[in-house]
């Protein structure tokens, strides 16, 4: 299969290859219109017609995921926009401004036309590594409807083409009803079906670590700790290590180690498709520019808050990658950050050589997830001894004192501080906190009200559809 690292060459084919086009979603709801039946059934015939389709898929993820930092870092209380010159953002952190999702609407339903179309076009064919392509485009499928759900509630639940007059009646489904007939059974046949690994060109892709890595979020969120507890278990079995240094996982030029389970791939290589967070996250200044050679646009965005640097434990290896008060330099030289800067994120920092193209990956899950979400699973399944083996494991890395003798309510507490502090800046934080039913006890002195548990759909999307019998907003927008 084509490097699913995307150069131009790639994108411009698959954007032939999907019935969706990308284009505003205010043109065409959820860009349902499908091109010529003569067309596409051209070009679904070989293995390599499915491979650029699926690629097609992965396309839409990638940008399903800019700017879920907004949504998973900004929304929360770990991370502030503090240069005020980002309105939009000011907006978002204040709750004050709430279009923050609107890209992860509108590249969801995308990257769902896609994967419905290549679904429906190899039942018709017999290719090699068929059962692959069906069960790798069900899990991006999942992933993604499993993202907006948590963000948005009810969505139109699409598992098949539609002519625009069907996706103008098409309603929201209820959230249950999506996991139960799309997100779990498309992570099973992902969790049986998905290679174990891959090499060369195909690293990157979807496995079996990934679907089953998913299914136990998804079974954590649905408060499902036995089935939770189970296939996280499995996923400690499959060969995934923490790295010895936590600062090497974020080396870029080494993405894909044996903490990495999956992540959005991005690339900064020429005519590619980059990262914009290296640049949304990194200060405008000299010193930053000229030790990895950004070129563009820096945002002053993704500011740790100091508050949440001072919750690290003194020696605790993360503190200064998650929330740095400066850089070093090559030659060892550590340079503080002026006073314009409270802190910033160094887990993008990456090479820039054009404008927006940075080579750091977006991490969706790595091991250290996996093993905190494990000890969530078996402490709430009273396992506390043993929640506490695998919570251990997360800290010896990061260098601080193990725990031990804790009660179950003390185990709870510490495993939600140890996400906080292990997996911030990689768009956990406002979904544990909604999962943990904590979102407003914690965020109601930052501005949110009890109805911002649930986001705004697209209004431009309302008001296209313009029937709320069919596509309502979520209360409290109106």
């Amino acid at each position: 299969m084509e490097n699913i690292k995307l150069d131009i060459k790639i994108l411009v084919m698959s954007s032939v290859l999907v019935i969706a086009s990308i284009t505003s979603c205010s043109e065409d709801f959820i860009d349902l219109t499908p091109p010529s039946s003569v067309t596409v059934d051209l070009l679904y015939k070989t293995e390599a017609d499915f491979q650029q389709a699926l690629i097609g898929v992965y396309t839409g993820l990638r940008g399903h995921y800019a700017g879920y930092w907004e949504v998973g870092d900004l929304r929360a209380d770990d991370v502030w926009q503090e240069a005020t010159n980002q309105t939009a953002r000011v907006l978002t952190d204040n709750f004050q401004g709430h279009t923050a999702a609107n890209n992860l609407w509108s590249n969801g339903f995308i990257m769902f036309n896609r994967a419905n179309l290549l679904l429906e076009k190899i039942q018709l064919v017999d290719i090699p590594n068929k059962e692959i392509y069906i069960a790798e485009t069900k899990f991006l499928r999942a992933l993604g409807y499993f993202n907006l759900i948590r963000v948005f509630g009810p969505v139109p639940f699409i598992i098949g083409s539609l002519s625009p007059e069907d996706a103008y009646k098409t309603g929201r489904a209820e959230v249950d009803r999506i996991y139960n007939e799309l997100i779990i059974p498309d992570l099973i046949e992902g969790a049986n079906t998905l290679p174990t690994q891959y090499s060369g060109s195909d690293i990157g892709r979807a496995t079996q670590g990934a679907a089953k890595a998913l299914l136990g979020k998804v079974y954590l969120t649905r408060k499902n700790y036995v089935e939770a507890e189970k296939i996280l278990r499995e996923v400690t079995t499959m060969g995934y290590e923490l790295l010895d240094d936590y600062n090497s996982v974020f080396d870029h030029t080494n993405k894909h180690h044996k903490e990495y389970i999956f992540d959005i791939e991005y690339t900064s290589a020429p005519n590619a498709a980059g990262n914009t967070m290296t640049s949304i996250c990194s200060a405008n200044w000299p010193v930053v520019r000229s030790l990895y050679g950004m070129v563009g646009t820096l945002h002053d965005s993704c500011t740790p808050r100091i508050s949440f640097r001072n919750l690290f434990e003194a020696g605790d290896k993360r503190r200064d990658i998650s929330a740095a008060l400066g850089v070093t330099t090559g030659d060892g030289v550590f340079q503080p950050l002026p006073p314009r800067w409270s802190a910033i994120t160094g887990k993008y920092l990456s090479d820039v050589p054009s404008a927006d193209n940075g080579n750091a990956n977006f991490p969706v899950i790595r091991y250290a997830d996996v093993l905190l979400m494990l000890s969530e699973a078996l402490n709430e399944n009273g396992k506390t001894g043993e929640a506490l083996e695998f919570l251990n494991q997360v800290r010896a890395r990061a260098g601080v004192a193990a725990f031990s003798g804790l009660s179950q309510t003390e185990t709870r507490n510490s495993i939600e501080l140890e996400r906080r502090l292990e997996l911030n800046m990689e768009g956990h934080r406002w979904f544990d906190l909604i999962r943990w039913g904590k979102a407003l006890q914690v965020l109601t002195p930052l501005g949110m009200e009890p109805h911002m548990i649930l986001w705004p759909l697209p209004q431009n999307e309302v008001i296209l559809i313009n029937d709320p019998s069919v596509l309502p907003q979520n209360p409290g927008y109106d």
